[in-house]
């Protein structure tokens, strides 16, 4: 059991291509507005058990990205549109209408397309954690894209702590224990899931959006968040200097500045 949450897989397909997805639900204490969230890439439900832990009075949705954890590995590719419709189609299956939506880094990018797309109206607050607006984002060196572009971090620990300070920074660099407790949360599916994720981002933008976007939104992220900051008019913006993967290594902070933007009135 991945810590706060409730799993059930939901067959979400058709008779012809079934899809399974494995959902994760916290409860909470029925109040307020349910938050979604968006994982990274590679990411499955346990990496933010943590996260939802910290916040148990907050009915939380999250599921496996298809191909990802325990979800069922798609015939072929999908774009980032397809897991907007999916995360519909999951909050329908639960009844719940209107969602706080949070991502990060890859999933920032599914949230965004959430946010921004068809089910915009749905989208009560937006949260944004060490994500980028797409294509035009300023790309990293290419040593550590190659580092990236590779899931061989998620299936060789001794490799994965070699390099997790290059790929996270912040806190990874001088902590490389940090590296080993993310990979004791990490589900393994497969090579090919890892790459459809990869292959749903390639060329993708909203950058073109944002300046429209109407919901109030929280950027967590390193300075780099500045332009998107710009281009949002209703969006606050909430530093970390600490790395990309802040909602892990540093929660109780990264908590009380969720808490206190989906609080306020």
């Amino acid at each position: 059991m991945p810590g706060p949450f409730v799993l059930e897989t939901m067959d979400l397909g058709t008779p012809a291509e079934p899809r399974h997805v494995r959902v994760g639900r916290q409860v909470g204490n029925g109040e307020g507005v349910p938050l979604l969230l968006f994982n990274g890439i590679g990411g499955n439900i346990e990496l933010l058990a943590p996260l939802a832990a910290r916040m148990p009075e907050r009915e939380i949705v999250i599921f496996d990205i298809p191909g990802v954890g325990e979800s069922h590995l798609p015939k072929g590719p999908y774009r980032l549109g397809g897991i907007a419709r999916l995360a519909a189609k999951i909050l329908d299956r639960l009844g719940i209408g209107q969602v706080d939506v949070l991502g990060v880094s890859w999933g920032g990018a599914a949230a965004q397309e959430f946010a921004c797309g068809t089910f915009g109206q749905r989208c009560r607050r937006l949260i944004l954690c060490a994500t980028s607006p797409g294509a035009v984002m300023i790309p990293a060196s290419p040593a550590v894209l190659w580092k990236m572009a590779t899931p061989k971090r998620y299936t060789d620990e001794a490799y994965a702590s070699s390099i997790g300070g290059d790929i996270y920074g912040g806190d990874f660099r001088t902590n490389p224990a940090l590296t080993a407790e993310l990979s004791r949360h990490v589900k393994w599916q497969s090579k090919r899931g890892y790459y459809l994720q990869l292959a749903a981002i390639a060329g993708w933008t909203r950058i073109h959006h944002l300046p429209r976007l109407s919901q109030p939104t929280l950027l967590m992220a390193g300075a780099d968040a500045r332009t998107m900051h710009f281009l949002i008019r209703h969006s606050e913006l909430k530093v970390f200097d600490c790395g990309h993967l802040f909602l892990i290594t540093r929660p109780d902070e990264s908590v009380a500045a969720i808490r206190n933007f989906l609080d306020k009135p």
